[in-house]
């Protein structure tokens, strides 16, 4: 007995949806790995300005002197100047460092990966600058 009428994908047919699939995401996964790293970047310069914002309030607050440290901004205060102390810490694929003086601060977050977790080495002084 001969069947006319057959249900179901050839090999072909299944090999050329499995070739479009392997085209789509070769397209659509180096741009979600950039979007991933632009995101990285630009979480760490909003925590820059954070902990900037944060120093330069406490400054203005306490006549002009900075925060001897980072964590006098997060528990030495009420309110806090900031919800918690980003200093020595590594998140969102960069580590944070701190140097605190009742005269100036320096905050720099350096990508753990470059170009894998972020692009380049962010900057923070006194008064607010950002440096790439």
């Amino acid at each position: 007995m001969k069947r006319t009428n057959q249900s179901g994908f050839t090999l072909v047919e299944i090999m050329i949806v499995v070739a479009i699939i392997a085209l789509l995401a070769a397209i659509a996964i180096p741009n979600l790995l950039r979007a991933k790293i632009s995101a990285n970047d630009a979480n760490a310069q909003a925590t820059l300005r954070s902990m900037s914002t944060a120093s330069e309030t406490f400054g203005t607050a306490n006549n002009g002197s900075y925060p001897a440290a980072v964590t006098s901004m997060v528990t030495g205060s009420t309110p806090p100047y900031l919800n918690s102390n980003y200093c020595g810490v590594t998140m969102d694929g960069y580590a944070f460092s701190c140097t605190n003086t009742t005269g100036a601060y320096t905050y720099i977050a350096t990508p753990t990966t470059v170009g894998t977790t972020g692009t380049t080495t962010y900057t923070m002084t006194t008064g607010g600058i950002l440096t790439p």
